[in-house]
């Protein structure tokens, strides 16, 4: 980055994908005077595979950015986490800390990614719909990225006929990569995924329900294809998460400790789970609201490194899932505002020497936040995705409510890491005696 901005340049930084750790990164770089170029495929609003269950820790996100999160912007809060398993039916409320809200938050991605994106936009950001990125532009001599190849897409993401579809290229001195699970961008720059971490897959649906408004998300720890005690144990977790508008997300999900694929047939599997639900829920063919869609979840850092040569990848795109709960948003979100936090220190920089030292400090931040979590995380996997072993620790764990309180913490990242009671002493302690990898 011999100079900050070129004349050429269309903007101080091109963010791609406009979900919410793109959102984010837009909206903390708007908001520093930064010219931003927000690119995203879809036109809003559009729809994204995920089980719309807001933690604490993606509810502190929402209000750092200064997202409007009152009922009438259509959420819906929530009190903690209903566990199911072991013949035990638990009913955990977050916990009270001084770093997060004591609520969780439940609301549709098609509306979710539409309000950050737009928040974003009412900040600066100029936010492009319909453009689908196609790869990088990449400095011949230093092979640094400066820019996007970019085609526009119709609402179905088919490529606009004519010369109204032809490609064009955008460019900037600095690329933030929030293109998700595909990360094509990582990928065409040589940033592979790594085979050692683990990767997830859930599947979901909507259903019409007289518990729309429920003020617990409800967590199935134990899949059974029939009644306990006289069927099989399915291997895999459900949830229930009540949106407030008439429905629920329903849906299900397992883990693998690599990146090998789980080899389960996932519809055949919800079908089951769905045929033995609890009768209140009205979970029935009838009242079933759009298909059953499926996404992979890209966990614990499975792409490295996180900048590389003008490029930032955060979200999915750089396999920000925590292995723990399946989570993503939060952390995305948290990547976006670290990125644009480090992005902006480094326009401010006046040499290339020291814009590019700053940029470096992406990966290690992140790491230093999340990379002993993740790696605990990792363990936590390859002991839950052994069918058996999740029933002994459902069955022996549940009863125990201050274990279940810990796990709870443990489980969602809602600890105060200065300070706190024991609980959140000794996850912290445990995040930092492992590998930060």
């Amino acid at each position: 980055m011999s100079t900050v901005r070129a004349a050429t340049d269309d903007a101080d930084v091109i963010v791609v994908g406009a979900g919410p750790a793109g959102s984010a990164a837009a909206h903390y770089l708007a908001a520093t005077g930064a010219e931003v170029l927000l690119l995203e495929k879809a036109t809003f609003p559009r729809d994204k595979i995920c089980g719309d269950g807001l933690t604490p820790r993606a509810v502190r996100e929402l209000i750092a950015m200064g997202v409007p999160i009152r009922e009438e912007d259509g959420w819906i809060r929530n009190r903690g986490l209903r566990v199911v398993g072991g013949g035990h039916r638990l009913e955990l409320a977050w916990p009270e800390l001084a770093s997060y809200p004591d609520y969780g938050l439940a609301r549709s991605r098609m509306n979710l990614d539409a309000a950050l994106a737009f928040h974003a936009r009412g900040t600066g950001a100029r936010l492009v719909e319909g453009t689908n990125v196609t790869g990088p532009v990449l400095d011949e001599r230093t092979g640094r990225i400066v820019g996007v190849t970019a085609r526009p897409v119709d609402p179905a993401g088919r490529r606009v006929p004519g010369d109204g579809g032809a490609e064009r290229t955008y460019r900037a001195p600095v690329v933030i990569a929030a293109d998700g699970v595909s990360a094509r961008l990582a990928t065409s720059m040589g940033i592979e995924k790594r085979a050692n971490r683990p990767m997830g897959v859930a599947v979901r649906t909507y259903f019409r329900t007289p518990r729309h408004d429920d003020e617990w998300m409800e967590s199935h720890l134990e899949l059974w294809d029939g009644e306990p005690n006289n069927s099989a144990l399915l291997p895999g977790y459900g949830w229930i998460f009540s949106l407030g508008d008439g429905t629920a997300n329903v849906g299900l999900g397992s883990v693998s400790s690599t990146a090998r694929s789980t080899n389960l047939d996932y519809k055949d599997l919800f079908a089951r789970w769905m045929a033995n639900a609890p009768a209140e829920w009205e979970f029935t063919p009838e009242n079933q609201v759009g298909p059953l869609r499926g996404a992979a979840l890209p966990m614990a850092f499975n792409r490295t490194p996180h900048y590389d040569r003008g490029l930032l990848l955060v979200g999915d795109a750089g396999g920000m899932t925590s292995p723990f709960n399946g989570e993503g948003i939060a952390y995305g979100m948290q990547a976006g505002r670290v990125a644009a936090d480090v992005v902006s220190q480094a326009l401010a920089r006046t040499t290339a020497h020291g814009r590019e030292r700053a940029l470096r400090m992406y990966p290690e931040r992140m790491r230093a936040d999340l990379g002993g979590y993740y790696t605990l995380g990792r363990m936590f996997v390859s002991l839950i995705e052994h069918p058996e072993v999740m029933r002994i620790c459902t069955r022996y764990g549940l009863p125990r409510p201050t274990l279940m309180r810990f796990t709870l913490k443990l489980l969602s990242d809602s600890y105060d890491r200065r300070g706190g009671d024991v609980m959140d002493r000794v996850i912290t302690a445990l995040t930092k005696i492992v590998p930060a990898a």
